[in-house]
């Protein structure tokens, strides 16, 4: 993540910061530490600003600030530093707070992690939560590398929000017509209903490094940037929707949820819909019929339009098309899942997820 670079005025070897602004502009600072102190700060990239001292204003605030300084303090200095009359644009106070942090070696990219994909793999729903706790668990101790997971499982499904009741959400006489198996899962967020085939469901987990000085907000588009370019390679132009829906201009395709841990991990997963069967849906989600009002089955079908109207493609070509471009971009290696990560997960079904405790936790 840092690179070095010898300024042509001496010796002296500079630290090296790039951040992307998911939808703008390249920011990159390059500056020195002197005493535990930022020093010769100097921010540049192909970003637009208004008026061109702005810049030099910019360098000012870093100038001297503690290499500790948090990424939010960092980004207030920068803001509180520009003139009242100050335009930027691609860029904003926050994006420089971000660079000046992987200069510093205290967040991450991509590329700083070697990246681990694991294939879909058929579990039960209740295992499939486990693992996500599990997994975010490992990444954040270092034990296993940051890793994108593809879910699959056989039963019918819905997997409710960390915050959301249980009665509140469901209807129970479409839940047992239907047989549907209901899993609470750790992150916040709606309703997902899921049966095989129906939906294209994926977990990422990841450091916290790398989305250090990135919004809450923010963090979901930059997370899944990938996926657009996915997406767009099979035809498919997508945008999200603040703050955690992905839409296309046919409307709402999927939906997306974070979960941050104490021990440095994180988890952000991800549902799209490919082939939904609306009519089921709305008999078992409240909140299906509740947002849909009176505007009946017809417009449930639009609001979770599928990917396979808009593709054409089987549900594993495009499951394969996002391997294929997030392996290109990341360099990321196969992987599987280990028996030890496999029992974990079941003894927290056991425990936890599968315990009527934690699905009524809120009723």
């Amino acid at each position: 993540m840092t690179d070095t670079a010898a300024p042509a005025d001496g010796p002296t070897a500079l630290l090296h910061g790039e951040y992307k602004v998911p939808g703008g502009k390249l920011v990159v600072v390059d500056l020195d530490v002197e005493d535990g102190h930022l020093a010769h700060v100097s921010v540049s990239g192909d970003f637009f600003l208004e008026p061109d001292e702005a810049l030099l204003d910019i360098n000012r605030s870093l100038t001297g600030l503690p290499d500790t300084t948090t990424a939010a303090d960092l980004s207030a200095a920068v803001a509180a530093g520009l003139p009242e009359d100050a335009v930027l644009f691609g860029f904003s106070a926050d994006a420089v707070a971000v660079t000046v942090r992987r200069a510093l070696a205290k967040a991450t990219t991509w590329a700083d992690h070697h990246w681990n994909i694991i294939a879909p793999t058929v579990l039960p729903t209740h295992v499939n939560v486990a693992l996500d706790e599990v997994l975010t668990e490992e990444v954040g101790a270092g034990r296993r590398n940051p890793t994108l997971r593809f879910w699959d499982w056989e039963e019918p499904s819905v997997v409710i929000g960390s915050f959301q009741s249980f009665r509140n959400e469901l209807d129970p006489d479409g839940v047992a017509r239907h047989g549907i198996s209901v899993v609470r899962r750790v992150s916040g967020g709606g309703a997902m209903f899921m049966e095989a085939g129906n939906c294209i469901t994926y977990s990422l987990y990841l450091p916290q490094t790398l989305v250090d000085g990135i919004s809450f907000a923010d963090s979901y588009a930059f997370l899944d940037a990938w996926v657009m370019a996915a997406l767009e390679k099979i035809g498919v132009t997508a945008f999200y929707v603040p703050l955690n829906d992905i839409a296309t201009d046919q409307g709402k395709i999927g939906g997306a949820a974070q979960k941050r841990l104490a021990n440095g991990g994180m988890l952000h997963h991800v549902t799209m819909s490919y082939d939904i069967d609306a009519d089921k849906m709305v008999e078992v989600l409240r909140i299906g019929k509740e947002k849909l009002s009176d505007k009946g089955t017809r417009s449930a079908r639009k609001r979770v339009d599928p990917l396979r109207r808009q593709t054409g493609l089987a549900r594993t070509e495009i499951i394969a098309a996002m391997m294929e471009v997030f392996t290109e971009r990341y360099a990321a290696t196969p992987s599987e899942l280990t028996g030890a990560e496999l029992g974990e997960a079941h003894q927290r079904v056991a425990a936890k997820f599968g315990t009527r405790e934690w699905l009524h936790r809120i009723p």
